[in-house]
């Protein structure tokens, strides 16, 4: 029998949820907070995690990162509200297996489970490659997915380095892993490293290595992601988020061509091409000071930008035609397409989550739909309603409302739901950041 740890602080939602997936023959644990969660981790054997996002004494983002220093091929699905999409995306980046939104439809939850369960467990060097499951890559076929294409055309058979600049979920992999492709190193590795995941205190042995004995838990001589990746390309995602000792070392190893381990002397020859990425504006962080000048201006040797799914508005229905083809034969039905409803609403969301959310839309809709093409019925209500986010005119004091909310939710997600520093950087004092949090409903 399976065991799942399931994480989930609306205690009749939670009751649902381990009733269900009992009578569906798994032993789940549940709990409401991180800190026990991580207890009974370290006491049983938990072959699945289904953890909420927004929880008591912090978030389902915090929960997986924590458990990853226990046990990193666990999987996580990620429960979360269907306005938080970008955490959602976030976390996939950050090793979750899948997320799903409420209100949890019974059958999308028990395939999900399935799936995550039957997925082979990720090895140390599995997961140094970061490979990524369907959708193979797709040209498109409107102006700018021809440009950048041609871009791509254009600076893979070099050695530059390249920075693809874009939100979060717009396919940044992919194009790096298409550069690879077509570049003459398209025989050697390729590693992906997302850099939002390395802790400042072990960053520089994931990149680099390091020798047995070199630090407290370092039980064996490791060989660092640059090593896996010689003579074929390192792909560093979220670029951003490297601390700074770690960018003066990538920067030494850019220039120099050599790596050392921690913990040794010698110096290692290496010949891999750089290919990086980030969501955040590099510029305002080098103006800050976050960010080496000389490292950002290596790294973007050559840029490529790729654009979210609102602005690809021609090659939508192409992804969304290859994501339908992909759930039907795991699901093991005949569905021929999409009403023309559905086209409509599918132009005219706004898809902050990109290619992500919208594999996730369509996998839900082909799970749930009964007949031979996709209804409206089978979408969620933010797609089938076409709920807009767009503010209509309001009055001094709302736009007012309207700002103080959305700074305070921005201030919340970046501090990960840390009320203390949510508090300290919006200048005011906690009591006063619960009254406002439960005026917005946040």
């Amino acid at each position: 029998m399976k065991h799942i740890l399931l994480v989930e602080d609306d205690l009749s939602y939670s009751r649902i949820i381990k009733t269900f997936l009992e009578k569906n023959g798994f032993h789940v644990f549940a709990t409401d907070q991180i800190k026990e969660a991580l207890l009974i981790a370290k006491r049983e054997e938990i072959d699945l995690i289904i953890t909420d996002f927004r929880l008591p004494d912090g978030t389902g983002l915090e929960l997986m990162s924590q458990y990853k220093a226990l046990n990193s091929i666990t999987p996580t699905i990620l429960i979360t509200n269907y306005a938080d999409i970008r955490i959602a995306v976030k976390a996939m980046k950050m090793g979750a297996f899948e997320y799903i939104t409420k209100p949890i439809n019974p059958d999308e939850l028990l395939l999900t489970v399935k799936d995550a369960l039957k997925s082979p467990k990720p090895t140390e060097d599995s997961s140094n490659t970061n490979s990524i499951h369907a959708l193979d890559y797709i040209i498109g076929k409107s102006q700018d997915a021809i440009q950048l294409e041609n871009h791509i055309q254009l600076v893979a058979p070099t050695d530059l380095n390249v920075l693809i600049l874009g939100e979060t979920g717009t396919g940044k992999e992919y194009i790096s892993r298409r550069i690879h492709q077509l570049s003459y190193r398209s025989q050697q590795s390729f590693v992906a490293v997302d850099c939002g995941t390395l802790s400042k205190d072990l960053a520089g042995s994931e990149l680099f290595g390091h020798l047995k004995g070199a630090f407290t838990g370092a039980s064996e001589t490791k060989a660092g992601h640059f090593e896996a990746a010689q003579g074929g390309t390192i792909f560093l995602d979220e670029i951003g988020n490297l601390d700074y000792e770690s960018q003066i070392k990538l920067l030494r190893a850019l220039e120099e061509k050599k790596i050392r381990k921690i913990g040794s002397t010698q110096e290692i020859d290496i010949d891999v091409r750089i290919l990086a990425a980030t969501n955040e504006n590099l510029l305002q962080q080098v103006q800050e000071g976050k960010f080496r000048e000389d490292l950002y201006y290596r790294l973007n040797e050559f840029s490529i930008t790729a654009l979210p799914l609102k602005n690809r508005k021609g090659d939508l229905m192409l992804f969304a035609e290859q994501f339908l083809a992909e759930s039907s034969q795991k699901l093991n039905k005949e569905l021929e397409g999409f009403l023309e409803e559905v086209i409509n609403q599918f132009l005219q969301y706004s898809w902050p989550g990109n290619l992500r959310e919208l594999r996730n839309v369509i996998r839900r809709a082909s799970l749930l739909e009964n007949g031979s093409f996709i209804s409206l019925a089978s979408l969620p209500v933010e797609i089938s309603q076409n709920v807009s986010n767009e503010p209509s005119e309001l009055t001094v004091k709302e736009q007012r409302e309207v700002d103080e909310k959305s700074k305070i939710k921005e201030t919340l997600i970046a501090t990960q739901y840390n009320k203390t520093k949510t508090a300290e950087l919006l200048g005011i004092d906690r009591k006063t950041l619960y009254n406002k949090m439960k005026k917005y409903s946040l």
